[in-house]
């Protein structure tokens, strides 16, 4: 996994991402109530203030969790819930020692099909259904991990460009697009949400 991604719009922060499939999914995992620039150069960030050049699934599972907790805390805060985010990292981590050996690829390299490398990623912490298709759509168009039927996998997220996630996100201008698709669904959930009669009679 060697590719050049634009999701932190910050070239280091880009290129660990782009090699490191620990990166990609401790990134993907911060993409939550923050700017998505903001959650993809986490990473890079962690990796910085533990002084290595990586993130090792192994040394962060088992980092003190007040320590870890405080390394993402510093300013600038790695994210807006640094703690609640620190203790996700470090069961993610977790996870990934017990069932795959602390390999992160090992979560898609042999995926059989779109289905089951979905089941895997869903499997996740911090990882529900949309999450995981995220970041199987991710994975399928910019990565090169195409099993079977990922695309269907991925549901809307996978259509050739839709611009509906980090997965189409390339560069500014897709990211603009990206960022406008978002607004608009919010303000299609928000008119919903007015819209909805209270039961109340007038």
């Amino acid at each position: 996994m060697d590719v050049t991604l634009h999701l932190a719009q910050d070239p280091e922060a880009d290129a660990l991402l782009g090699r490191s499939p620990l990166a990609a999914l401790v990134g993907m995992l911060l993409d939550q109530q923050i700017p998505m620039e903001w959650a993809f150069k986490g990473p890079a960030t962690i990796a910085q203030r533990l002084g290595t050049d990586d993130l090792d699934a192994h040394d962060i599972a088992a980092h003190d969790p007040e320590a870890f907790a405080a390394l993402l805390s510093q300013k600038p805060a790695v994210h807006r819930y640094p703690g609640s985010m620190a203790k996700r990292i470090q069961q993610l981590c977790q996870y990934l020692v017990e069932h795959y050996d602390g390999d992160a690829e090992a979560v898609w390299k042999d995926a059989a099909s779109g289905k089951e490398l979905l089941k895997r990623l869903a499997e996740l912490p911090g990882f529900g259904k949309q999450k995981a298709q995220i970041f199987l759509a991710l994975l399928g168009k910019q990565l090169g991990v195409r099993p079977t039927g990922w695309r269907e996998a991925a549901g809307s997220y996978g259509e050739e460009k839709s611009f509906r996630s980090v997965a189409d996100i390339t560069g500014p201008e897709s990211l603009a697009k990206v960022r406008a698709h978002k607004q608009e669904m919010k303000a299609a959930a928000k008119a919903a949400k007015t819209a909805k009669p209270t039961g109340k009679q007038s």
